[in-house]
């Protein structure tokens, strides 16, 4: 198969079902609610709060949302057996799985850009007199840049599913990973801080706040991050690409 016609199959089989729909619709719903309430009952005295960083301040409930999803288009089709049928029909089981990654990740990052965008828009509709300009390239990439965070983080999502290859499995590692281990990790007298400031969700997300004073005030992430925000995408880059190369590899290699 051609490499457009092995993007139209996953595009067909990851919409045959409902949960696709049911996510996204999740996902842009919670991101820019959460944020239209915030909006809508900030009192006036705080408007100078309201900033385009702020907007974003419940993009991680999308995030988690589109990451699960993420796992149970790969989960699923080792559940219910018909990644045998993809195996037997494509050959080149790489291919396959990277056909299949690309179009989750292209559809999450669309998603994200729908509730970053979606959030600021409502926003600013909701309180025109708050400072909510797009004025500078911090202001545009905290809101524009939530896709390319969200599409980076499908391919991790991806990944974890493909090694687990079990749903409830892969979802709870993930919710400990991005959760438990990388905001608790401070905790660790002396090397906690360090270790955190490497950490690839922390770093990703270092990603839209580097710069922003909305991320020093709420903790977003760590001060003295070891990258600077173009950095910091390409890293969480890296590491996302560096895990799907083990799990594509580790599934050359096991049954199906």
């Amino acid at each position: 198969m051609t490499a457009l016609t092995l993007l139209k199959v996953e595009r067909i089989k990851l919409f045959s079902t409902r949960s696709p729909w049911w996510c996204m619709g999740a996902a842009v719903f919670i991101t820019v609610g959460f944020t239209a309430l915030l909006a809508a009952t900030i009192r006036p005295g705080d408007l100078g709060d309201l900033t385009p960083a702020t907007t974003q301040f419940s993009y991680n409930f999308g995030f988690l949302i589109m990451m699960v999803m993420a796992i149970l288009a790969i989960t699923t089709e080792y559940r219910f057996g018909t990644i045998r049928a993809t195996f037997l029909a494509v050959p080149n089981r790489v291919d396959a799985l990277l056909a299949k990654t690309a179009v989750v990740a292209l559809l999450a990052g669309l998603v994200g850009e729908a509730a970053g965008v979606g959030a600021w828009a409502l926003s600013k509709a909701i309180r025109p007199e708050a400072p909510l300009a797009l004025d500078n390239a911090q202001d545009y990439r905290v809101v524009v840049g939530v896709g390319l965070v969200y599409m980076v983080a499908a391919v991790v999502a991806v990944s974890i599913g493909l090694l687990i290859r079990h749903s409830a499995g892969a979802i709870t590692a993930l919710l400990i990973w991005v959760l438990v281990a990388e905001n608790l990790l401070p905790a660790i007298p002396r090397v906690g801080d360090t270790i955190q400031k490497w950490l690839p969700f922390t770093v990703g997300n270092n990603f839209l706040y580097a710069g922003q004073q909305v991320g020093q005030d709420n903790d977003a992430t760590p001060t003295n991050m070891p990258f600077g925000a173009w950095g910091s995408l390409l890293y969480f880059a890296v590491v996302a690409l560096a895990l799907l190369a083990l799990a594509v590899g580790l599934a050359k290699r096991r049954d199906a």
